[in-house]
């Protein structure tokens, strides 16, 4: 299917009304954030982040920036005579900063993140994201809206591998295959996340400068139409780019040109999944409450994440 038929089959554009800037997260309702509350049974609560570390998982030639934490105010500096809260010697404060970029780490793409054909998502021009950010689409819609039914589709767990292949196309007969083995259903509202095992693969080999800008397992093009049937309400995976990589299609990444552009995909990336596996493994449960809303950050096209599955 070339990109033009793509775009027509998938694509949200007016479905939700002409000033519409929450996509596919429309469908999650409060009915279904309800039943997502009713999944919890154990009270288990699993953070799918990664640790926010100056060194990884950006590759250093990467052009975003992995976070750098900076002290401002310190206990040495109270041991030191060099504050005095309250008027107190002995008595302070520690402080401390953040300089990152907002994708660097677990992080949810906006749907002003990327343009197809000089547009964003619901039409509107790409020059409507200016050097103060969004003025439409920013991740801030989404701020209290994050809040529905996980469910963990173990690619590589059900295709009896550790990780995938880099490159490693998954095809939508593989997800349907991996979700009935789980005995799990995808439906309306439902965030979809997928284990590839790439980013644990990264990890246990310190292979980071394979993991930004490079081949990767994930889901292929041909899986938007799946997902657009089903209403699915968000996607993630343990890789940099959510989607396989090289694409096979004329797209290069088409689950950002067509998935975020046309369909209002939202998409979240290096999520830390090993955990919520092997829970998931232990009692053969595979659906979740899962909440991850963004950090308001009015104009912003991304934000960071701690996603976290509560069973």
């Amino acid at each position: 299917m070339n990109a033009a038929a793509l775009i027509e089959r998938v694509s949200n554009w007016g479905r939700f009304g002409p000033d519409d800037q929450l996509g596919t997260v429309n469908h999650i309702t409060a009915a279904k954030r309800i039943e997502a509350a009713g999944l919890v049974r154990t009270g288990e609560v699993y953070s799918l982040a990664v640790d926010f570390e100056p060194d990884t998982p950006q590759f250093k030639a990467s052009y975003r920036l992995n976070p750098q934490r900076s002290m401002v105010a310190t206990g040495t500096d109270v041991r030191a005579g060099r504050q005095a809260a309250f008027g107190l010697a002995g008595h302070g404060f520690a402080d401390d900063m953040v300089v990152m970029s907002l994708q660097a780490a677990t992080q949810w793409d906006a749907l002003a993140h990327c343009f197809h054909d000089y547009h964003m998502y619901n039409g509107r021009p790409c020059e409507l994201v200016g050097a103060k950010g969004a003025a439409f689409n920013d991740i801030a819609n989404l701020r209290d809206r994050v809040f529905t039914r996980g469910v963990l589709a173990d690619v590589a767990g059900y295709l009896g591998v550790d990780a995938l292949a880099a490159d490693h196309h998954i095809t939508v007969a593989e997800l349907e295959a991996t979700l009935a083995a789980q005995n799990v259903v995808v439906g309306t509202g439902d965030a979809l996340i997928i284990r590839t095992g790439h980013l644990a693969r990264i990890r246990r080999e310190d292979a980071w400068d394979q993991f930004v800008e490079a081949d990767e397992p994930g889901l292929g093009w041909d899986a938007l139409p799946w997902l657009r049937d089903r209403d699915v309400a968000a996607v993630a995976a343990d890789n940099w780019a959510f989607e396989v990589i090289p694409s096979r299609h004329e797209l290069g990444l088409p689950f950002h040109a067509v998935g975020i552009v046309y369909l209002g995909l939202l998409i979240g990336e290096i999520f830390h999944l090993e955990d919520l596996a092997e829970a998931c493994r232990g009692d053969g449960r595979y659906d979740f409450c899962f909440t991850a809303p963004p950090l308001p950050f009015a104009g912003a096209v991304g934000s960071p994440i701690n996603p976290l599955a509560i069973r």
